[in-house]
């Protein structure tokens, strides 16, 4: 006989239900409560609230909300609230119980503008001392990228501050009130551009029209990443038209703020290969690793079929440039803000020049500028070409990308909020989850794959097993964390893999090898492999750590 389902009774008395017993015992939000410390956030808003009135909500409270907001991606803090008593590891993560009272939405909105930004820097710099005490972080080789994150503002919301249809508005009094205050605080970001010093958005003010095959609403967001595990150390957002070569200094002083070895190489994109940048890094004992903005020159020039500026050459004696035609170009201007010299030859000998059309379009001759500190601006160019350099720009290409690309799936690609500072605070979570991310993963141990390339230290402490007892010890039962530099044969444990017949051809039969290479002395077991593909001691290292 078919049963049928009925509405239960309603009960009048409920046993008590433990949280701590229905939460799985090692969700992600158990791993978070048990790496990360909450409390600091009462002393950094202590100044915040008053001694009498109401009393709030715990601070921490509100920080742990924010993060499962980002954290879970929920549309928008209505609907955070909204599934909070459907989700009993949310219940346990922000310390209520079933029959607790839920806040009001507004509740977050309220404690961001009581608060401001400054709690989230924080917040996010402990994440990053963290890293730096598991051993995570590196700190001395630094990639530096942007990315355009679309603001929340539509482009209907675009007026023209030239023109006096937007006074018909009928909140035309509150719109200037908005745009005055933001006009105060656009001045410390200098990035506002002809096209954003007319056009302004109504909505969010402080986001930027960039053209990006359509022209939409942007901000920019600037991050500096670590190589070793790929922990973001430095984070900054400005609007969509800041120029990211201008903030490429900024960013790595932030990076600086934090605790451990300073960055000795920066690594960035052509777009942040200026003179200026060089010099800068230069000046600061950095050695900088960027794509020449000269070599994006020359292969423009000679598209155009116009004679780059290496087809000039210098000669220091006269301080003149030679012109292919047998001319010499004498210094003509100074620019002090820019440091440096223009050099063209005499108008009326350019304009009767044979190879005028190969030399230039422009009608008043062909100038040449040349930097006060040329010389020195010639070697540091010459030395973001070795391979070492190219070999950074090729790692910061993919880096930088899965940087970004993981950050997406916490809402990266659109702001949450409106306004700059808003943005910021959004920025700060997100960076900092993708932190948490790799700090819970690897559990305080770099992984191997970004770990640097050095030579394996034989440990005291490690015992060799002895071949005839059929035991081992458990430092061999664990993958090594270390790499062998270039060219070296690569020490790995075999693991899982090695179960599944995938054998090493220098396994066979032997029950003890040593290997002397530079007065290094390594005893492997059977159970460790010696290869020389860097890939496939990458996987046994994987697949061991998995079995494990």
């Amino acid at each position: 006989m078919m049963g049928y389902q009925t509405a239960p009774p309603e009960k009048l008395v409920c046993t008590p239900i433990s949280l701590e017993q229905r939460v799985r015992g090692n969700p992600v939000l158990r791993r978070i409560a048990r790496v990360i410390d909450f409390d600091f956030v009462y002393a950094e808003v202590a100044d915040k609230y008053g001694a009498r009135g109401n009393v709030s909500i715990p601070p921490p409270v509100i920080v742990k909300r924010m993060l499962l907001l980002v954290l879970y991606n929920v549309r928008s803090e209505r609907e955070l609230m909204e599934t909070i008593p459907e989700r009993l590891d949310w219940l346990w993560f922000l310390g209520y119980d079933l029959d607790a009272d839920i806040p009001h939405h507004s509740v977050l909105s309220k404690a961001r503008k009581r608060w401001g930004i400054a709690v989230f820097p924080s917040f996010f710099e402990r994440i990053v001392w963290q890293c730096v005490e598991a051993g995570l972080v590196d700190g001395r080789k630094i990639f530096v990228a942007a990315s355009l994150v679309e603001a929340n503002a539509a482009n209907r919301s675009i007026v023209d501050t030239h023109s006096l249809r937007r006074d018909l508005n009928a909140r035309s009094k509150q719109l200037e009130e908005r745009l005055a205050d933001v006009g105060e605080a656009l001045p410390e970001e200098a990035g506002f551009g002809k096209v954003n010093d007319r056009y302004l958005s109504t909505t969010d003010p402080e986001a930027a029209i960039v053209r990006r095959g359509k022209s939409k609403l942007y901000y920019e967001v600037h991050r500096a990443v670590d190589g070793r595990s790929e922990i973001i150390t430095a984070t900054e957002v400005t609007a969509g038209d800041v120029n990211e070569a201008h903030r490429l200094l900024p960013v790595v002083d932030g990076h600086h703020r934090n605790p451990g070895p300073c960055a000795a190489t920066v690594v960035a994109d052509s777009k942040s290969g200026t003179a200026e940048n060089f010099l800068a890094c230069h000046d600061r004992g950095l050695r900088a690793h960027i794509p020449d903005l000269g070599e994006v020159a020359a292969k423009r020039s000679a598209k155009r079929k116009i004679f780059a500026e290496t087809s000039f050459p210098y000669d220091p004696a006269t301080d003149t440039y030679c012109w292919p035609a047998g001319q010499l170009l004498k210094p003509k201007s100074l620019h002090a803000n820019r440091h440096s010299l223009d050099y063209a030859a005499p108008k009326r000998v350019c304009a009767g020049c044979q190879l005028r059309e190969h030399c230039t379009q422009n009608k008043t001759g062909r100038t040449i500028k040349r930097h006060l500190r040329q010389e020195t601006l010639d070697t540091l160019r010459q030395r973001s070409r070795c391979v070492a350099a190219k070999r950074d720009i090729r790692t910061r290409q993919h880096l930088m990308e899965r940087s970004f690309a993981r950050a997406k799936r916490y809402g990266f690609d659109r702001a949450r909020w409106r306004g700059l500072w808003r943005m910021r605070i959004q920025a700060y979570l997100i960076c900092a989850l993708q932190n948490i991310a790799v700090l819970l993963r690897y559990g305080g141990a770099p992984p191997h794959k970004a770990t640097k390339r050095v030579q394996p230290e034989v440990r005291a402490r490690e015992q060799i097993p002895d071949p005839l007892s059929g035991r081992r010890s458990a430092a061999f039962s664990t993958p090594y964390r270390t790499c062998l530099p270039l060219g070296a044969p690569r020490l790995g444990c075999a693991g899982s893999s090695f179960n599944k017949g995938q054998r090493s051809p220098h396994s066979r039969d032997f029950r003890r090898f040593c290997l002397l290479e530079e007065n290094a002395l390594c005893f492997c077991h059977p159970r460790i492999y010696l290869g020389n593909s860097p890939a496939r001691s990458d996987n046994h290292l994987e697949g061991s750590s998995a079995g494990q």
